[in-house]
């Protein structure tokens, strides 16, 4: 009977394992799809929370999408930028940044075009859910103004008039 009580625990153990190496592996895998294999093969992959869940080499920075939105890989400065953004702290566009949103919004309900602080799609115009694209961080913020706010547009400004203003290029219409 002990032998029985400790391979049924073996092999819940295992189980165990497996399932958190897929649940990992489909994280990885879904953090991935947001940029090409040139950027992804040498990122870093965190999660929501800023855990490391697989270490990289190149300075870019990947994650899975979520509920709010879509796998994404980041030059630093996009980090900072998200990390003020979520503490609503100043953010100062210093350099050019690139981030990678390849596979676009998926499931995430997407974001206002003009608020970056707005969170229900239903009580706010202008929510925005892109297909695959790429986001700029531009130091000049001059460069911002001779563009569209309209998210119709192949290439517009999203958060115009906040230190969070960014340039919105579209890859691929949403599916």
């Amino acid at each position: 009977m002990k032998r029985q009580i400790w391979f049924i625990a073996l092999v819940g153990l295992f189980a165990n394992s497996a399932a958190a190496d897929h649940h990992l592996g489909a994280l990885i895998e879904d953090a991935l799809s947001a940029a090409p294999a040139v950027i992804t093969d040498g990122a870093t992959v965190k999660d929501s929370e800023g855990n490391v869940l697989r270490a990289g080499t190149n300075g870019w920075t990947c994650y899975p999408g979520n509920a709010a939105i879509g796998p994404m890989c980041n030059q630093p400065k996009w980090d900072e930028l998200l990390a003020a953004l979520g503490n609503k702290q100043p953010f100062i566009a210093d350099e050019f940044s690139v981030s990678y949103m390849l596979a676009g919004e998926g499931e995430a309900i997407g974001v206002s075009n003009s608020d970056p602080f707005a969170t229900d799609p239903h009580a706010h115009a202008g929510f925005v859910k892109e297909g695959p694209h790429l986001m700029i961080i531009m130091p000049d913020k001059g460069v911002l103004n001779s563009l569209s706010t309209n998210p119709d547009d192949p290439v517009y400004v999203m958060w115009k008039d906040t230190a969070y203003a960014h340039i919105m290029v579209k890859i691929a219409p949403d599916e």
